[in-house]
């Protein structure tokens, strides 16, 4: 069998894991829950504190210095300052990153729960096939769910009056723009991580999620850092090519696990 036609077979059988994977995903009530949250939270998150800002000083339960006045505080910060521990630095964007780990976990310990990664691999996929398939699978659903938060953000900023005015965060559009895509492709850092946590719980579903978010917690502080609002070009190349890198690795970390371990 020559590279050609081993290229045609992995390529065939990839095409039809992702079909599987993407119709699975799609008809999952989980992914929508997800979407509908990423699309609300902003809109609360924004909303909430803004009608907390208009309260007495007396009954406001956060301080004026740390609610958000602009919308585009909801994206990240442009310092990148991961030390930085108030309202507008922890409820942003970033915490998309959790919500991504705990839907790779749910997606893929659904596949041990129900059997169907035993009769998957029993039948006909590779372990190769099953790993590249979720990773990109979930990826997309993972820019989706980025995207809704940005267009959230939107809505919450305008039902709550904040100013969409970029310079006064110190970026612009061209930065921001910068940002989410550094944002979404450092996603597949979470993915890759809680994906490979998946396989080592299989059916425990418990302690892949622990596991996602403990990892998650420590990378965390990374985000502001490699995902600044005033984000440039490096910022972008490093996620774009960085990300997929890190999956690639953690990708065959994961197929050695399926490979010594039973499903």
């Amino acid at each position: 069998m020559n590279a050609n036609t081993k290229f045609g077979d992995f390529s065939k059988r990839l095409k039809t894991m992702l079909k599987v994977d993407t119709r699975r995903m799609f008809t999952m009530p989980t992914v929508w829950i997800m979407f509908a949250i990423s699309l609300a939270l902003p809109v609360l998150i924004l909303v909430m504190t803004s009608f907390m800002g208009g309260m007495p000083a007396a009954e406001q339960t956060v301080r004026t210095e740390e609610m958000f006045t602009n919308v585009w505080q909801a994206i990240g910060s442009a310092g990148g300052n991961a030390m930085s521990m108030d309202l507008t630095s922890m409820c942003n964007i970033n915490l998309l990153y959790f919500l991504v780990a705990i839907f790779v976990c749910l997606f893929v310990g659904e596949d041990f729960r129900s059997g169907y990664v035993k009769n998957l691999f029993t039948v006909r996929s590779k372990k190769t096939d099953y790993v590249l398939s979720k990773t990109i699978v979930l990826f997309v659903a993972s820019v989706g769910i980025f995207l809704l938060y940005f267009i959230g953000a939107m809505i919450g900023g305008g039902i709550a009056g904040l100013s969409f005015d970029t310079s006064a965060v110190g970026a612009s559009a061209g930065g921001i723009i910068a940002c989410m895509i550094s944002k979404i492709f450092f996603a597949l850092v979470f993915v890759s991580i809680a994906l490979t946590l998946a396989t080592v719980g299989k059916q425990r579903l418990w302690l892949s999620i622990l596991g996602s978010l403990a990892a998650g917690m420590l990378l965390f502080t990374m985000i502001p850092m490699m995902t600044p609002l005033n984000a440039g070009a490096f910022h972008v190349v490093l996620c774009v090519l960085g990300g997929p890198l890190f999956a690639a690795g953690l990708g065959a970390v994961s197929i050695v696990i399926l490979n010594k371990t039973d499903v």
